[in-house]
């Protein structure tokens, strides 16, 4: 795992869902230390004109990313630097953003999900050696 989940107030383009997607998959490799095999990112265009930012429409490119890990998997430094280079990467691929564009990591419980029908709490005990 992870599971990430953009959306972008950029003209919708397969190139930059591209080039997001590998930005982000990398960070959750190289900073959070997930599988790259797992990641799945999920890139939205949404109509800049049906985001607003303090009421008003937002002046420039903005995004919010929700990040979904396991529970206990990565430390508070870890996240903090996952969010900085995450932001930094966006803006270098975007060019000018809203300083409100949002990065949400979210811890979730192992028993309360997984992937090929088996919990992260499953594979976690399966993974323990037997003595």
């Amino acid at each position: 795992m992870p599971y990430l989940n953009v959306r972008l107030t950029t003209p919708e383009s397969t190139v930059t869902a591209q080039k997001v997607a590998h930005l982000l998959t990398n960070l959750v490799v190289n900073v959070l230390g997930k599988q790259r095999e797992v990641a799945a990112v999920d890139v939205q265009f949404a109509n800049p004109e049906h985001w607003f930012i303090g009421g008003e429409t937002a002046p420039t490119p903005t995004f919010f990313l929700e990040v979904k890990v396991t529970s206990g998997t990565n430390t508070r430094d870890e996240k903090a630097a996952f969010i900085k280079q995450a932001f930094a990467g966006m803006r270098d691929l975007l060019g000018e953003i809203s300083p409100t564009s949002y990065i949400v990591l979210q811890d979730v419980a192992p028993d309360d999900w997984g992937f090929g029908g088996r919990t992260q709490g499953f594979r976690y005990v399966d993974a323990l050696p037997i003595d």
